[in-house]
């Protein structure tokens, strides 16, 4: 009975460093085999989700949503200390390690006492190992105690400057496509302002943000988890508007940047695919939910009044339907599994963008008109001047 408990602690203690290793140090793989994290993610979000899902409250759903990023983290890193007090725990008491106290008193109970107070470096000394072999386990495990502390302390600075990272491009689009944004809104906005070359920095700008995204959130796939600070803008939307715009522009968008278009949309779809491996949650049989031919006609529509022609025909349909069919899957299985629901290709009506509002603003609308009224002047002054 020892030696097969030896044997089980000694299997956990090597599961428990490996895991924290390939998660923290090694982070660099996009299919895992089935790992303590990744089971453990899978045990815990299914369940949460479901809980979540009985509130009725919008707000009140999202703000539980997004607590379980950071919760989980938390809590995985507490698995792993149980795990490793446990296995150490066991390990001494099936050898037998002899202990300063009574034999009597050397119960398992002890032991996992002794081992937790090794581990967080209590130093108490009440019960301590006396032979050499025991000895050896306790410098072991003390110092895994402090390398996993100083692991855990560089650990969630990365992953907080990533999450900064990401939501600072998502901020800024905010203003150039709407909330939540779309593709029409933004080639609309960028038209409307007579400023379609300002599209090639910005899908630039989004390339090399799609690029941060899939290292970041491969190496830390719980940074998925981690949502927006508003409840109506989510990584996952904000980069499949930019699929979405990347697509119109390739089929045909006047002085639109097509060749920065199609290297903005690879490193998208790359970012998806890989990280719907991560998640396994597969590749969803496309169906044209998301923009059926009537949403289709008023989109080209909206563009053309806004001065963003989008090409015409059967040919640029049939493109447009091939480019959707390239990301629109996995958009959709990621969707599912992490419940962030997707941006439609056009707002029903006209939206009000976040920054547009506040807890003390009564009349958003009004600081929208203020704003365009101003911009629409300094328009007429710049052209004035260029007359003259």
């Amino acid at each position: 009975m020892r030696v097969l408990v030896a044997i089980a602690s000694f299997l956990l203690i090597v599961v428990v460093l490996w895991d924290a290793f390939e998660t923290i140090v090694l982070p660099r793989r996009v299919t895992r085999r089935l790992r303590l994290t990744t089971f453990y993610y899978r045990v815990t979000w299914q369940p949460w989700l479901m809980l979540v899902r009985l509130i009725r409250s919008r707000k009140r759903r999202e703000m539980s949503l997004s607590i379980y990023g950071p919760l989980s983290l938390i809590a995985l890193i507490a698995l792993w200390a149980v795990g490793l007090v446990f296995g150490f725990g066991m390990l001494n008491w099936a050898i037998g390690t002899p202990l300063n106290i009574p034999p009597q008193a050397a119960t398992l109970s002890t032991y996992l006492y002794m081992s937790g107070v090794v581990f967080f470096t209590l130093g108490f000394g009440d019960v301590t190992p006396v032979d050499g072999m025991g000895r050896l386990l306790t410098v072991l495990q003390s110092g895994m105690g402090f390398g996993v502390l100083a692991i855990v302390i560089g650990y969630l600075p990365v992953l907080y400057q990533a999450f900064s990272r990401r939501e600072a491009n998502i901020s800024l689009l905010d203003a150039r496509a709407g909330t939540p944004p779309t593709a029409a809104e933004l080639l609309r906005r960028h038209g409307r302002a007579g400023n379609m070359p300002a599209l090639d920095k910005l899908l630039g700008d989004w390339e090399v943000w799609s690029a941060d995204l899939m290292e970041s959130h491969l190496s830390y796939p719980v940074l998925c988890f981690f949502r927006s600070q508003h409840d109506n803008q989510s990584w996952l939307s904000s980069l499949t508007t930019i699929l979405d715009s990347c697509a119109l522009v390739m089929v045909g968008v006047d002085n639109a940047p097509t060749w920065q278009a199609q290297l903005t949309f690879a490193m998208a779809r790359h970012t998806v695919v890989d990280l719907s491996q991560i998640f396994n949650s597969g590749r969803r049989e496309w169906e044209d939910v998301r923009l059926p031919p009537g949403e289709l006609s008023r989109l080209r529509q909206s563009l053309a009044a806004d001065n963003v022609p989008l090409r015409e025909g059967a040919d640029a349909d049939e493109r447009l339907a091939q480019l959707r069919q390239m990301y629109e899957p996995y958009v959709t299985s990621l969707a599912e599994h992490l419940a962030m629901p997707l941006p439609p290709w056009i707002h029903e009506r006209d939206a009000v963008d976040n920054w547009q509002t506040s807890a003390w603003e009564r009349n958003p609308r009004q600081v929208a008109e203020t704003v365009a009224n101003a911009c629409q002047q300094a328009r007429e002054a710049r052209s004035r001047t260029v007359a003259r």
